[in-house]
């Protein structure tokens, strides 16, 4: 056989050969992580979880190749301690930061928060970052494996450097307009360069990434595009209403940028895209506020969110529409793909393995204050505790809520909790009361 045939009949096994070593190279470079967190959305505004005016085609997109949980849940419906579980996976009694703002001299006789800027209210606000500083936050584990991570969006937490940031657009400077993101809350609506450029650096010097993407959408204020808001102009009577649906698809558009900057720098394939929600929100009718049961509330309109794990030829894309998933799971989750050690005493799991998920029995959140009522115990603030065990939900006032009772509703049949069930099934409120106190039982439960 002369050269050149043996040499076409050798092709198929280089081709091979060198697919193969592709494929090894591929599987042996470290995973990057991207988190996208909406900010206030209902869990049921998307095209996929069944809308009947908000387009999503990209978080839709998204949601078809992601292990989608629509049973998913924060544990606290409230941006700042929501926020601190998802980053840190502990739940807002255990990380300690429970509200949006600290305590303020004269609170309690009922004044008038100061504003933030104020040197005396500067100092407290400092002060409560004594709770960040003590927790291992993800970007802080991840760290020490080579990774860069940049904050974008929403943030709390004084300089994200306190929690493992190497790159940040918060400032965070207190005694200027640094409350809960200053420039960082620029991503999203002003565009997507800051995220483009750092994808573009880490490429070219080799690291690997976490990348926190909190814009400041759909939150107010609603002020989309024209050219989105005229979409929905028609499809109600209530303008406010049309803006948070615009809003939302303006979102939407967002997260098509950012997967499309994945795709830019040929960094899909080798990504994990996390989705969640930091809390609900439904809309008031007559103006752009929130209405009553969601943001804040300890109901479905309040915690209940779609949690979404991408990673091509890894994560097997579905829809579980069974399994309860929650924001303590994100990091757990992420730490054994990424094959780092999981730190002890985090009460999630991974719920990318089934067994984990079969064995789970309940969930719990809770519900706190907006303005923290101590620096440093969570418990004055507690307004509601609450499980979910089934197709089961209890909804328990602490005894600060003294006009409350406790609420109990089959959410698959009820998913509105339209039905309270407390009085008829007292042995079910029982059970559940007692799950509630196993896992989190303050003095003012």
């Amino acid at each position: 056989m002369n050269a050149p045939h043996r040499l076409l009949l050798a092709l198929p096994v280089i081709c091979f050969t060198l697919l193969f070593c592709e494929q090894a190279f591929t599987q042996d470079d470290p995973l990057n992580v991207v988190v996208i967190l909406s900010d206030d959305q209902a869990w049921t505004d998307y095209s996929f979880m069944g809308h009947p005016h908000i387009q999503t085609p990209n978080l839709d997109r998204l949601a078809k190749e992601s292990l989608t949980f629509t049973r998913g849940y924060s544990p606290v419906s409230l941006c700042r301690p929501s926020l601190a579980t998802i980053i840190s996976g502990l739940y807002p009694h255990q990380h300690g930061i429970v509200g949006n703002d600290p305590p303020w001299p004269g609170m309690q006789n009922g004044d008038r928060r100061p504003a933030h800027n104020q040197p005396a209210y500067v100092q407290n606000r400092m002060d409560y970052l004594q709770h960040v500083d003590k927790l291992d936050c993800h970007p802080e584990l991840l760290a020490p494996h080579g990774y860069r991570s940049l904050q974008t969006g929403k943030w709390w937490e004084g300089k994200p450097s306190r929690a493992g940031f190497t790159d940040a657009m918060t400032h965070a400077d207190f005694t200027r307009d640094g409350r809960h993101g200053d420039d960082g809350l620029k991503i999203g609506r002003e565009g997507m360069k800051v995220i483009d450029d750092f994808l573009a650096d880490t490429q070219s010097k080799k690291q690997p990434f976490y990348l926190w993407y909190a814009p400041f959408l759909p939150h107010t204020p609603h002020n989309p595009p024209e050219r989105l808001l005229a979409k929905y102009r028609d499809k109600t009577d209530s303008l406010p209403m049309a803006k948070y649906w615009a809003m939302c698809e303006w979102f939407d558009e967002t997260c098509g940028e950012l997967l499309g900057l994945l795709d830019k720098h040929s960094l899909a394939e080798n990504t994990l895209v996390v989705y969640v929600t930091d809390n609900g929100w439904i809309n008031q009718t007559n103006a752009s506020r929130y209405a009553p049961r969601s943001k804040r509330s300890p109901n479905e309109g309040g915690t209940r969110t779609p949690i979404m794990y991408r990673l091509p030829g890894v994560i097997e894309p579905r829809m579980d529409t069974t399994n309860l998933a929650s924001t303590i799971d994100v990091v757990p989750t992420t730490q054994k793909l990424l094959g780092f050690e999981v730190p002890e005493g985090l009460p999630g799991i991974d719920v990318l393995d089934s067994d984990e998920l079969e064995l789970r029995d309940a969930i719990y959140g809770e519900i706190f204050e907006h303005d923290i009522q101590s620096m440093d115990d969570p418990s004055p603030s507690l307004q509601y505790r609450w499980v979910i065990q089934g197709d089961y939900k209890l909804i328990d006032p602490s005894k600060r809520m003294s006009d409350k009772s406790p609420e109990l509703y089959n959410i698959v049949k009820d998913p509105q909790e339209n039905q309270n069930l407390a009085d008829q099934q007292p042995e079910k409120v029982e059970t559940l009361q007692s799950l509630l106190d196993e896992w989190y039982s303050p003095d003012s439960a």
